[in-house]
C-alpha cells in the first residue's frame, strides 16, 4: 500500500497517520524525519539541509526529492510506505510519480482529510497545554478542572504563540495556497480520497478503511 496524507493543521494527520501504518503495516514517511535523521548522521545530503535550514531558507525541491527517494528506496519500504508532508508543491508530486513510474511501482491512494476553516480555528485556537508537564487541554472539549491550572502537576497552563488565532489563521492560509493545485492535480488522477474530518477519530479512520479495503 503506497499512500499519501493531506490535511490542514488541526485535522488530526498524526492520529490517523498512526493509525494507518499499524492497519497496513507500512513505513510513515516524513520530510521532517527524513531532514532531521540525514543531519544528525552528518549524510552529504543531511550537510546541505543544514546549509539551507541555518540560513533559514527553504529547503529546495531538487534537495527534498532526492532525500525522499533515498529514503522510499530502502528495504523497509518496499511492501509500502505512506508519505506525510510530501509532495508539498507540483513539482514534487511530479517528481515523484515518474520517480515511482521508473521502479515500476504506483500510488494506491491520497487521502485528504477535510475539515472547514471555522472549525479548524476552534480547534487549534482553543487549545491550551501545560509548559511542565505538556499535557494538553481544550478549552470547551477538554478543560482543566481549574482554570490555567494543569490536572496533572498543578502547573500554569497556557495557549501557545502558533495557537493564537492570527497566528492559526496564517498556518491554514498558507496550507491552502500550497496544497489546492495537489488536491486538483491528484483529483484529475482519480487518486483523491477526501474524507470529513470533524467526524470523530474512530468515524474518520473508519471512512478511510472503507475506502482503501474496497
Amino acid at each position: 500500500m503506497r499512500l499519501i496524507l493531506l490535511g490542514p493543521p488541526g485535522a488530526g494527520k498524526g492520529t490517523q497517520a498512526a493509525n494507518l501504518v499499524e492497519k497496513y503495516n507500512i513505513e510513515h514517511i516524513s520530510t521532517g524525519d527524513i531532514f532531521r535523521a540525514n543531519i544528525k548522521n552528518e549524510t552529504p545530503l543531511g550537510k546541505k539541509v543544514k546549509e539551507y535550514l541555518n540560513q533559514g531558507a527553504l529547503v529546495p525541491d531538487e534537495l527534498t526529492i532526492d532525500l525522499v527517494w533515498d529514503r522510499l528506496d530502502q528495504e523497509d519500504c518496499k511492501d509500502g510506505f505512506l508519505l506525510d508532508g510530501f509532495p508539498r508543491t507540483i513539482k514534487q508530486a511530479e517528481a515523484l510519480e515518474e520517480g515511482l513510474e521508473k521502479r515500476d511501482l504506483r500510488l494506491d491512494r491520497v487521502i485528504n482529510i477535510d475539515v472547514d476553516k471555522n472549525d479548524l480555528v476552534k480547534r487549534l485556537a482553543g487549545r491550551r497545554v501545560c509548559l511542565s508537564c505538556g499535557a494538553t487541554y481544550h478549552v470547551e472539549n477538554n478543560p482543566p478542572s481549574q482554570e490555567g491550572i494543569c490536572d496533572k502537576c498543578g502547573k500554569d497552563v497556557i495557549q501557545r504563540e502558533d495557537d493564537k488565532e492570527e497566528t492559526v489563521l496564517n498556518r491554514i492560509n498558507v496550507y491552502e495556497e500550497q496544497t489546492q493545485p495537489l488536491i486538483d492535480f491528484y483529483a484529475k488522477k482519480d487518486l483523491l480520497f477526501s474524507v470529513d474530518g470533524t467526524l470523530s477519530i474512530a468515524q474518520v479512520f473508519e471512512e478511510i478503511e472503507k475506502e482503501l479495503d474496497r
